[in-house]
């Protein structure tokens, strides 16, 4: 899909993976909504709009839909669903306040901003939607057992969605990224990057190559590993 003039929804936009992927689009031509409680600081762009939204609530996802269409036409081409929260520790000491707090964003959000989007990329019977996962969608690792929970859900959601909609015209992909320098789990990116984590940039440019691909093909899944390994 060419990009240019195509409206895309980025989920939490702020920092990370969603701001780099917002970046990307913008590059590429795309008309950019981003939908989360935080406004990326700094990014002011003719082709980029906020929208407030808490992907955990699916009145606020409906408005924030209402407002993109009015704001930048009723045709959405793309969504990534990036918007994630990642609370580690030992079951037996995990509180059920951050259990329901990453099924809420990273499962549940991810399935209020896609039924919001369905109905018109149906009616144009094109569309693409992203699912930003994780390989801890795709082996359990100690001490992370809810978010591993959660990347599986979004792993499972995806391969099940793209099967229903495929006749509908509408692609599906799910990302899976390992180790990326970004904020997650409180971390800080560092001054110089860290040559065994991925940047944030390098998971939005997957993310565009699957929305550029050829209209024959659809990227389902991707699998991004750090090039190098600690020794």
């Amino acid at each position: 899909m060419d990009l240019t003039g195509k409206v895309a929804i980025v989920t939490g936009p702020a920092k990370g993976i969603g701001r780099a992927t917002v970046e990307a689009l913008l590059h590429k031509g795309a008309v950019v909504a981003g939908w989360g409680r935080t406004a990326p600081e700094g990014l002011v762009h003719e082709r980029f709009q906020f929208f407030e939204c808490d992907v955990r609530d699916e009145h606020a996802v409906a408005e924030a839909f209402t407002n993109t269409q009015r704001e930048l036409g009723p045709e959405i081409h793309a969504l990534v669903n990036n918007a994630g929260v990642g609370l580690f520790g030992p079951i037996d000491g995990f509180s059920s306040a951050d259990w329901h707090a990453m099924f809420d964003t990273n499962v549940h959000g991810t399935f209020y901003c896609t039924r919001a989007v369905l109905p018109q990329m149906k009616k144009q019977r094109a569309g693409h939607l992203v699912n930003v996962a994780s390989l801890a969608a795709t082996a359990g690792t100690a001490n992370l057992a809810g978010y591993c929970a959660t990347k599986y859900a979004v792993r499972g959601f995806s391969d099940a969605l793209f099967k229903e909609v495929r006749p509908d015209g509408i692609r599906v992909t799910c990302v899976m990224p390992g180790s990326v320098e970004t904020n997650f789990n409180g971390g800080h990116p560092g001054a110089v990057p860290d040559p065994y984590k991925m940047q944030p940039a390098d998971i939005a440019a997957a993310i565009v190559h699957a929305l550029e691909a050829p209209a024959a093909t659809m990227v389902s899944e991707i699998q991004l590993r750090p090039a190098q390994v600690k020794k």
